[in-house]
């Protein structure tokens, strides 16, 4: 099954996030299928990025985004196109 999380990179203090589309039985910073986004915590407002059309595609093909990621692409609006696209077929 795969799975829409986060891996988490930079040193120790110092957070950054990729979001990648994974297998769920690979480990949490191990192996990766594709880089979909990224979050910076450390900027001021934090700075998340997708790449929309990577996460619509995965999501359409069944890919399950943990509750985290889940509320980011609320936030960025792309959670709600995908229910609508869902919906309106």
């Amino acid at each position: 099954m795969v799975k829409l999380r986060s891996q988490r990179y930079g040193s120790k203090q110092r957070p950054f996030y990729r979001f990648v589309a994974t297998d769920s039985r690979n480990p949490r910073d191990g192996r990766y299928i594709e880089i979909v986004g990224t979050y910076n915590p450390l900027t001021s407002p934090a700075e998340v990025k997708f790449e929309e059309e990577k996460v619509l595609n995965w999501l359409s093909k069944g890919a399950l985004p943990t509750d985290t990621v889940k509320n980011f692409l609320k936030d960025a609006g792309i959670w709600k196109k995908f229910v609508d696209s869902k919906n309106s077929k």
